[in-house]
């Protein structure tokens, strides 16, 4: 079976005010809805759980109340830091369900993933025991330990951006945490699943994401995906749609603003014919993605 674990414990410190990020109105209703919403309305997914503060727990379940979350199986309390939260979760679905089960890890704060994006998550745990979601990186990377002076800048063609979904079969996942919670730094350094995994050695499977797929931290995130929102259409099958933005700018006869261009998820093959193409040019010509 398969399960979205989803961590909203987040204090909201970076937003700079004193409504938890994953509580915030967005287009109407809660981040946190728009974020369950995704996984209800998805046909493989069985179940859903909930990681919070202490202290939440009922505004959670209200939520998912008000906004129809049916699948939701349980809500836990995270721990002092993320990493310990996402093993708190995991460890509350373990007690509840298969351990060959299907998790996908994801931020209750990442409001729009696109279905398709969640079913390919699904079918490469099933292949290959795990699963990354990831865009390319469009912008030049530079490493630096001070913040001052670049130390090193990796090929913009081989650098990607790890976002979630982050799936894997429970059992895993969970041995992978008490790996490295048994090391003495336990997860210092650990800033996510692709981390821990890399970090052990364990084989890491990247599934292409889609545009848009934004973890709200700061107060231009809220207004960025607030935008996206108010473009976004629903197919009259009930199925969550992609970005509507064509359509209503089609109908409207309008021409499409660059910054509603999201696209679906492309495939392997797509992006490694762009990443041929970027290691000719620096700038890619926007008509490409048209």
């Amino acid at each position: 079976m398969n399960f979205a674990v989803v961590f909203a414990g987040g204090s909201g410190e970076r937003m700079g005010g004193p409504v938890p990020k994953q509580y915030l109105e967005l287009d109407g209703k809660p981040v946190l809805a728009h974020t369950l919403e995704l996984f209800e309305r998805h046909p493989m997914i069985d179940g859903i759980y909930l990681v919070v503060g202490e202290g939440h727990v009922e505004r959670a379940k209200g939520i998912a109340a008000k906004y129809g979350a049916s699948k939701l199986r349980g809500v836990a309390i995270g721990g002092a830091t993320a990493q310990d939260s996402i093993y708190s979760g995991l460890k509350f679905v373990e007690e509840r369900e298969s351990a060959d089960s299907v998790v996908l890890l994801h931020d209750g704060v990442r409001p729009y993933v696109l279905p398709e994006v969640i079913s390919a998550n699904i079918a490469a745990v099933e292949k290959y025991g795990s699963a990354v979601t990831y865009t390319p990186c469009y912008e030049t990377i530079v490493l630096s330990k001070d913040g001052v002076r670049v130390d090193s800048i990796p090929q913009r063609s081989e650098s990607y951006t790890a976002q979630a979904p982050q799936s894997f079969r429970l059992r895993g996942i969970i041995a992978a945490h008490e790996r490295i919670r048994a090391r003495p730094g336990g997860y210092a350094g650990m800033v996510d699943q692709a981390t821990i995994c890399f970090t052990l050695g364990i084989p890491v499977h990247l599934v292409p994401g889609n545009r848009g797929n934004v973890k709200i931290t700061t107060p231009e995130d809220l207004v960025t995906l607030g935008a996206l929102m108010k473009w976004r259409g629903a197919n009259h099958d009930g199925r969550l749609a992609g970005p509507d933005a064509h359509g209503v700018f089609k109908r409207q006869k309008k021409p499409l603003p660059d910054f509603f261009n999201f696209g679906p998820p492309i495939s392997h093959e797509a992006a490694e014919e762009l990443r041929s193409v970027q290691k000719d040019f620096d700038v890619i010509d926007e008509e490409m993605w048209k």
